[in-house]
């Protein structure tokens, strides 16, 4: 075996699964197949009115079975999920699509092909957070630019400085305090936010 397979594997087996199926045959081969593998699963059925929060990997079947009220739950676990359908009907697809599965199962369950789509599906999902927690980083970065636009802007308004002096007086304010620019300008802006209702002004360029 070679060392990234044996990784996917070591991977796998640090796995807390939760299989929601009917305590069936299929669902019973399924579950053993699981637990060979080294990981730690359990089965609710009939589906639980939300899912366990230590849980990383749902197997759900999708297919007959009133299973739409845990989308919020799944929302805030942020599972691996891999659906379980018996049938490519327009229903099934819709609830593929709604349960945002990260992979797919036809019944009847073989265990040929699920020891596949586990590890894509978490694979799918690792790579699915890591790329919300890019966005949300950009995100918060493009904030903070916006904010120390606006906090300079207000410096040159207010104090009747120019941009370079006014960035500046933010960068050495930041470095003396120890904290972020981006925490002195939305000190600058809330400041300004508090007192521009009153009439008055305020003139950090005098204080400093």
């Amino acid at each position: 075996m070679t060392a990234p397979a044996r990784r996917i594997l070591d991977e796998l087996r640090r796995a807390r699964a939760l299989v929601v199926h009917p305590r069936d045959e299929e669902g019973a081969s399924l579950v053993d197949q699981l637990r060979r593998l080294g990981c730690e699963v359990s089965v609710a059925w009939p589906p639980p009115a939300a899912l366990p929060p230590d849980i990383d990997t749902l197997f759900i079947q999708l297919d007959d079975a009133e299973v739409i009220h845990l989308l919020p739950s799944i929302e805030e676990t942020e599972p691996a999920v891999i659906a379980i359908v018996a049938y490519e009907s327009p229903t099934s697809l819709k609830a593929i699509v709604d349960f945002n599965a990260h992979g797919v199962l036809s019944k009847p369950l073989r265990p040929r092909g699920v020891l596949t789509q586990f590890a894509l599906a978490r694979y799918r999902r690792g790579y699915e957070g890591r790329l919300t927690a890019k966005i949300t980083k950009l995100e918060e970065t493009m904030k903070g630019r916006r904010t120390v636009e606006k906090a300079v802007r207000l410096l040159t308004e207010l104090d009747r400085i120019d941009e370079d002096a006014a960035y500046k007086l933010l960068r050495d304010r930041a470095t003396a305090a120890r904290v972020p620019m981006t925490s002195v300008a939305e000190s600058v802006v809330a400041a300004h936010e508090a007192i521009s209702g009153l009439g008055l002004h305020i003139s950090l360029a005098e204080r400093s």
